[in-house]
Parts: structure tokens; C-alpha cells; sequence
């Protein structure tokens, strides 16, 4: 029915997402993504949430990210886009149909040097929807730290289904909001075999710049 995509070991060397099982991709790329179960608003009396400007060689991304959903990660994610650690990195891993992946890696696909892994918060109920931003990690569940990656699909495969290694899932923690067919052009672009690689832009596509955008002011009072 479906075609089916092995995803080697060899993958998980540089801290990459992990899929041992075979994955379908068949179907996963429509152009509408679905709907969380889960508010993704902040609660009363705390500031919007955060929005991050992702400026590639393809062009502009801009992401809101969860706090209130996953604190650890989008802490994680902002200290390293607020020490510049990011900028000169590249999407390193593209799959049409799946996702695009990159913070870890130089265009010369070596590994930068990166702080210490954070916890899974995969089971804070939010899904891995197409647009939405999520912790790439090894096999281990609690071993994500710089690398991230975009779900251009809807990847039920990627969610929480319990605590165990197998079904620990991958933790979202922010939404593309605006650049999805920026996202879209860098998951189509020419790929091949880099070293152990497999999947890598034959251009690196650079993030040239990450930067934290200053959160929107609040609404005039009324008079």
C-alpha cells in the first residue's frame, strides 16, 4: 500500500533522529496539516509566546515556540539562537515527505560542539503535525540538545505513546508560522551521500542568522 523507507543506523552517529522501524511516507505530504489537542495559547497574565526568525539561504522561517508546553526545550532552543550558536549552521538532513533537520552541523558536516542533552518532553501531548518544531535526539529519549527539525508531514509515527525507549517519541515545542514553502523548497532541493551522511543537500542550505524577534507589544488599553 504504502511505500516504505528504511532509515539506517548509522544515522544516530551525530546525533540524529532515531528510526530503526521503516517508515511510510506515502501520503504524509499533504499541504494541510492537523489540529493539536492541546492549547498551545499562554495562560492568563504571561507574555506571547516567543518567536524566533530562522534567516536561510532559501529564504526568511519565523517559529513560535510552547513555553508553557515544553519550558526545557524552548528554553534549550533559546539560549543557543540567543548566543548566536546556530548562525553558519546548516539543515544538514532532508527527507520530502518528512522533515528537514539541522543545529548541529558546519557546512563541512562536522559535528559543533554543543551543550549538555536536555529532557524528553514528548509527552506533553503535542503532535508531530507538518510545520511543527521538534528535538532531534540518538536512541537515547533524553539525549536532545542543539539539533532540531521541521515535520513537513503529519509523523504520528514521532509521538508519545508511552515511557519506554521504543515509545518515548520526539518533544514539539513550536510551530512554523510563517516560511512553510520556504521549508517546503529546502526539503526539495538536491540530495545526496556526505562521508556517513545520507540526505544531504548537495548546497548546503544555511542558516545564516537565528535571531529571538522582539515579542509583540500589548493591546492599547481601551479609553
Amino acid at each position: 500500500m504504502s511505500r516504505l523507507l528504511t532509515l539506517p543506523a548509522r544515522i544516530f552517529s551525530a546525533g540524529l533522529i532515531a528510526c530503526t522501524f521503516a517508515l511510510g511516507i506515502t501520503g504524509c505530504g499533504a499541504s494541510e496539516p492537523g489540529k493539536q489537542t492541546v492549547s498551545t495559547a499562554p495562560a492568563a497574565g504571561q507574555p506571547p509566546n516567543p518567536r524566533v526568525l530562522i534567516e536561510t539561504s532559501q529564504g526568511n522561517v519565523v517559529v513560535e515556540l510552547f513555553p508553557g508546553n515544553a519550558p526545557q526545550s524552548v528554553g534549550n532552543f533559546l539560549n543557543y539562537a540567543q548566543s548566536g550558536f546556530y548562525d553558519g549552521l546548516i539543515f544538514h538532513r532532508v527527507i520530502p515527505g518528512f522533515m528537514v533537520q539541522g543545529g548541529g552541523m558546519t557546512p563541512d558536516m562536522a559535528e559543533k560542539p554543543k551543550n549538555a542533552p536536555i529532557q524528553n518532553e514528548a509527552d506533553n501531548g503535542l503532535k508531530n503535525l507538518r510545520g511543527t518544531l521538534a528535538m532531534a535526539r540518538t536512541m537515547d529519549p533524553h539525549s536532545a540538545s542543539s539539533q532540531f527539525f521541521i515535520n513537513v508531514a503529519d509523523n504520528a509515527f514521532l509521538n508519545h505513546r508511552g515511557k519506554s525507549v521504543e515509545d518515548w517519541g520526539y518533544a514539539v515545542f513550536g510551530q512554523v508560522v510563517d516560511g512553510m514553502d520556504v521549508v517546503d523548497a529546502i526539503v526539495a532541493v538536491p540530495r545526496g551521500r556526505t562521508g556517513p551522511h545520507d540526505d544531504v543537500p548537495k548546497t548546503p542550505v544555511l542558516m545564516q542568522r537565528v535571531s529571538v524577534l522582539p515579542a509583540a507589544a500589548p493591546p492599547a488599553a481601551q479609553p
